[in-house]
């Protein structure tokens, strides 16, 4: 065969066979026959240097297949070794890769462009992370991710800052304008009233609104004696610590409405409240006693009016008539003092001025009485 002679075209009778693909043994059995360093042409003419004329060079035949394979790896079909780049599976499909990037492209646009705001909500929407526009709840569409991005707010809920505790778990304690100390626990109501103060203006609005709130009460307590501030001064107090709340927020720009403020406890501290009970029983038993003396004194007043009302209309009438109103008015008098005496008086000519009455009446009493038993 012509492939039987070594590369350098030696004897032919040396015995020494070699594969026309360098897989045999020798000085230089791994380079290729017809491409080896040696200017031989690919394809040459039929003789002992080159394979027969007309056929296709094991050269070119590696290339094509080394060039689909780099192909195939670069469109993610099959790794580099295997002929069809698929592990033996057979030829990848023809896939439109830039029509599938296209689409996938497409769909990631669309999927963060569009966005719904629930209602009792509000969308913030940012550009480069500047605020851009707020909108409000329906669906809505903007410039894809990360260009514009979307924050939602809570706009209509109540949110409730509790400060203090009402079961004495914790203390509170502020000094009055008496110099007193008040244990006191309220709660402050709000919304949010501008979502983009309310997301751009404070950090924490949970904390702002506490710390704001607990400076107004401070305010309100030191200027408040103790008794009104347990007793009828407290829903004033709870009145004008939500405005005063609400005055400091609006300089904030913070963004957020106080809807109300209510006082839940506010009792001296516990290590003074027996001593406290004591004086707020005796204070109101003084109250109570108060209350008695003028009752009594209106009374008295209200008597002494009527009995000047009533001797004014008796001067009235003597004026009138001197002698009647004098003989009714001793009359009147007469019965009022001879009506608590035992004694029955007749004046009747003929008549004897004086019975023993009462003496009868013990006598029929008595009668009576032993007659009973």
């Amino acid at each position: 065969m012509p492939w039987e002679n070594n590369e350098d075209g030696g004897d032919k009778g040396s015995g020494r066979k070699r594969n026309p693909w360098g897989t045999g043994g020798g000085e230089g059995g791994g380079r290729n026959p017809w491409g080896a360093p040696g200017g031989r042409p690919v394809g040459g003419p039929r003789g002992d240097d080159g394979p027969p004329r007309g056929g296709t060079t094991p050269d070119f035949d590696d290339f094509i297949r080394r060039s689909q394979e780099r192909l195939r790896v670069m469109a993610g079909g099959g790794r580099p070794g295997s002929r069809f780049g698929g592990g033996g599976r057979g030829p990848a499909p023809n896939i439109p890769w830039l029509w599938v990037a296209g689409g996938l492209l497409l769909l990631a646009i669309g999927s963060t462009s569009a966005y719904r705001i629930n209602a009792g909500e509000r969308g913030v929407v940012t550009r480069f992370g500047q605020y851009h526009t707020t909108t409000n709840p329906g669906f809505h569409f903007k410039l894809p991710s990360p260009i514009d991005m979307v924050t939602k707010v809570q706009f209509e809920n109540i949110r409730t800052t509790e400060i203090g505790s009402p079961q004495g778990a914790t203390e509170n304690l502020m000094i009055t304008g008496d110099q007193n100390i008040i244990d006191i626990a309220y709660a402050v109501r709000w919304r949010v009233s501008n979502a983009e103060q309310f997301l751009f203006q404070i950090k924490d609005p949970d904390t702002t609104v506490r710390e704001v709130t607990e400076a107004a009460m401070r305010e309100m307590i030191g200027r408040a004696t103790l008794d009104n501030a347990i007793g009828p001064e407290r829903a004033a107090i709870a009145e004008e610590v939500a405005m005063r709340t609400q005055e400091i927020l609006d300089s904030y720009r913070a963004g957020i409405r106080v809807q109300g403020l209510d006082i839940r406890q506010a009792d001296p501290p516990a290590a003074v409240d027996e001593a406290f009970k004591d004086v707020s029983a005796a204070q109101q038993d003084a109250q109570q006693f108060l209350n008695q003396a003028r009752a009594y004194a209106q009374q008295v007043q209200a008597q002494a009016q009527g009995a000047t009302a009533a001797f004014d209309k008796v001067f009235e009438e003597y004026r009138l008539a001197p002698e009647v109103t004098r003989k009714r008015m001793y009359l009147e008098t007469m019965e009022q003092v001879l009506g608590k005496v035992d004694k029955t008086i007749i004046e009747a000519p003929g008549v004897q001025t004086y019975l023993p009455l009462s003496e009868l009446q013990r006598r029929l009493q008595a009668s009576r009485a032993g007659a009973g038993q």
